[in-house]
Order: C-alpha cells, then sequence, then structure tokens
C-alpha cells in the first residue's frame, strides 16, 4: 500500500479553519477542484465532479469534531487506484492563535499505474488543495 502526506500552516485560526473545511460536503468552498459537491446518505456520502465533468464518489468513514478531523474513502474515481482512504487534519501551532496547520493524507493501491505515479498524483493534489486554501483564508 502506497501512501503521502502534505501539510501547509494557513493564515487563520484553526476554528475557523474547521469551519471552513470540516464539512464533509464542504469541498466547493476551498478547493477550485472540486466546483461542484452533491451530499447523499444523510450526509455520509458526497459526489463530486472536477472541472472536466468526471464523477468523484466518496464515503465518510470517520468524523471527530473535537479533533478537527475526517476520514473518506474513495468509491468511484478516475484515479488508478483501490482501497484508498484519506485523512484531513486541523492542528493548532503551539504559541500561535492566528495560525492552523493542515494537513491531508492518504494511502492506497496503485492499479495499472506504479507506486511512484500515484503517490505524486495525490501529492500533487493535496499540495494544490492546500495551496487553494491558503489562498481563500489570506483572502
Amino acid at each position: 500500500m502506497a501512501s503521502t502526506s502534505v501539510s501547509r500552516t494557513v493564515p487563520a485560526a484553526p476554528e475557523k479553519v474547521w469551519n471552513l473545511i470540516g464539512g464533509f460536503d464542504a469541498l466547493p468552498d476551498w478547493l477550485p477542484y472540486i466546483p461542484e459537491s452533491v451530499a447523499s446518505q444523510g450526509g455520509r456520502v458526497r459526489s463530486l465532479k472536477n472541472p472536466e465533468g468526471e464523477v468523484i464518489v466518496e464515503r465518510l468513514v470517520d468524523f471527530n469534531e473535537t479533533e478537527r478531523q475526517y476520514s473518506y474513502a474513495i468509491l468511484q474515481a478516475p484515479f488508478p487506484v483501490d482501497g484508498y482512504v484519506s485523512t484531513i487534519r486541523v492542528h493548532t501551532v503551539p504559541g500561535r492563535d492566528d495560525l492552523a496547520e493542515v494537513q491531508w493524507s492518504g494511502r492506497f493501491n496503485p492499479v495499472n499505474a506504479t507506486e511512484q505515479e500515484v503517490v505524486d498524483l495525490f501529492t500533487g493534489i493535496y499540495a494544490d488543495g492546500l495551496d487553494a486554501l491558503h489562498r481563500t483564508l489570506a483572502g
């Protein structure tokens, strides 16, 4: 199983960051790659569309408000992986109430691709996403 993780410090208090990204259906609020999200099954499944119109279906597998984190699994996507599970976490920055660290990590099995190819793919998605989050919060 392959894995990757990307972290960024963003210019907002952890509570503000979590209020923006902590909703499972909130990706269009901060991630330009996902302009559309439709929740189903009581908010536990989200159907996403990327700018090319490709559909990505994900299921919430863990949610912890106190720890400011959630994990999800991909049920359907145009990515060359299976067994994908990812976690988004918002951490405090010691001594700073105006900053937060956001970590986006995932593990997955490559399918018809090398491990390095899928690690590079998701590292890029996570890094681009957290850069977009930073820009949104820097406003």
